[in-house]
């Protein structure tokens, strides 16, 4: 293998026109927990908060991906499926398998990680499959940047989410061999996984 590195939840959306011009209000429930918030604005448009990060994930989404060498000027492409299964212990598994076409030759492309409940309510612990930390997530502004240093290379990521079925990821990948950018986009592929009860 070549190595790439609705629980409950329901989600209202309502627009509304005030004296400061158009807002919109979205409540998210699971269980007893309900939040409301203003959707954050960017150039590019507009993100969409997720107040749990683990239970908007919760589940199985398609995932293409494009890498592209910007120095040496090659172009890969990665299509394939992302699963997001109940931790017993709590937090989720992450598991991506599809077809990785890199200048042509495409073969089969895997890659595993935890995300595991962070530090403030909400938010993610994310670490690689053995454990070792790789980056934090918070999305209830709809979007996270994140940095992982990585021997002389450093891995910059932008988390951005659309709405209640689509996110995105964008990672630069920097040092002295390398420079690439990986651009992810999921889609929800049905509804999310049972939460497994904590230990």
């Amino acid at each position: 293998m070549f190595d790439i590195s609705n629980t409950g939840q329901h989600f209202e959306r309502q627009d509304r026109e005030g004296a400061r011009g158009r807002q919109w209000v979205v409540r998210y429930r699971m269980g007893a927990r309900e939040r409301t918030g203003p959707r954050e604005r960017s150039g590019m448009g507009e993100f969409w908060p997720v107040p749990d990060v683990l239970a908007y994930l919760a589940g199985r989404w398609h995932a293409t991906r494009s890498v592209r060498d910007l120095a040496g000027g090659g172009e890969g492409r990665f299509e394939g499926v992302t699963v997001f299964s109940p931790l017993a212990q709590g937090g989720l598994l992450s598991h991506e398998s599809g077809t990785f076409t890199w200048r042509g030759t495409a073969r089969p492309a895997e890659r595993t990680l935890r995300f595991l409940p962070g530090d403030a309510p909400g938010t993610a612990d994310v670490r690689f499959a053995d454990g070792r930390p790789f980056h934090g997530l918070d999305l209830s502004g709809g979007r996270h940047v994140a940095e992982h240093p990585c021997a002389a290379d450093l891995y910059r990521g932008e988390f951005t989410v659309r709405d209640a079925d689509h996110w995105r990821t964008v990672w630069r990948v920097g040092g002295p061999a390398k420079d690439l950018l990986l651009t992810t986009d999921y889609e929800r592929a049905g509804p999310p996984a049972a939460r497994a009860p904590g230990p």
